[in-house]
């Protein structure tokens, strides 16, 4: 079984990197048990990793990579889930979209659940644009494809939150299938060979449960990312977003 990359680690608390194409959880389907039992996904990994038990307190979507908290005990599980939930954690996240986005705003548009049929939920998304860059690479209406890199700060935690926000701005994420634009994902593919989400939990800031202090943790930026550095011919990696 595959081992993760480990941040941090005390009696507490383990600090990961989640890489794309794991479920953090088993799924949750009881008339598909084999599958479930089956599965590999994060909590399975590092329970195995660790010898001990682990608690999530939050998810990524299975396509989204970078950093995950998770506690070793109940009592720190039950802290950390109430800083989530009362926004205390701080989260950014990285995304590619099509188009150039506005400089920065704030996306407050009702989500439903994974279930089509549940009421609409708040969900807001505030975001900065980094860079945009263009290439001389045709789309279907225009002689160049237009791209933005977005640092994104959910306030809310809805299911495809951010995904489905970008969709609903006309600005779209780069490599995603379920909700994104095909012909652009393509033309991404065909310059880069890369059919991943380009979508990253790019750091992640909380209190420990037992000291107080602030930690702070920035995921690794992998091979796709760099591609799109080298692309844009820029790189974020010395903005200081430990605040």
């Amino acid at each position: 079984m595959q081992k993760l990359r480990v941040l941090y680690q005390d009696e507490d608390l383990v600090v990961i990197e989640k890489p794309a194409g794991l479920l953090v959880h088993p799924p949750q389907d009881r008339k598909n048990r084999v599958e479930a039992s089956a599965s590999v996904d994060v909590i399975r990994i590092l329970r195995a990793q660790l010898e001990r038990w682990v608690y999530p307190v939050h998810r990524l979507d299975r396509a989204t990579s970078g950093v995950m908290v998770l506690a070793l005990n109940s009592e720190t599980a039950r802290d950390l889930q109430a800083q989530f939930k009362e926004g205390k954690v701080k989260k950014t996240y990285l995304a590619l979209c099509r188009g150039y986005v506005l400089d920065q705003g704030v996306i407050d548009s009702p989500l439903v659940s994974e279930n089509e049929a549940a009421k609409e939920q708040t969900a807001i998304t505030a975001y900065e644009t980094l860079f945009r860059f263009e290439l001389s690479v045709s789309s279907s209406k225009h002689a160049s494809s237009r791209f933005s890199l977005v640092q994104v700060r959910p306030q809310t935690g809805r299911w495809h939150q951010i995904r489905r926000h970008f969709k609903r701005i006309s600005h779209p994420l780069l490599g995603d299938t379920v909700h994104g634009d095909g012909k652009q994902n393509r033309i991404w593919r065909e310059l880069t060979g890369d059919s991943k989400l380009y979508l990253l939990a790019w750091s992640l800031g909380f209190f420990h449960p037992k000291t107080g202090a602030w930690h702070f943790y920035r995921a690794r930026f992998n091979h796709s990312w760099h591609q799109v550095f080298d692309q844009a011919g820029v790189c974020p990696c010395e903005r200081n977003e430990n605040q």
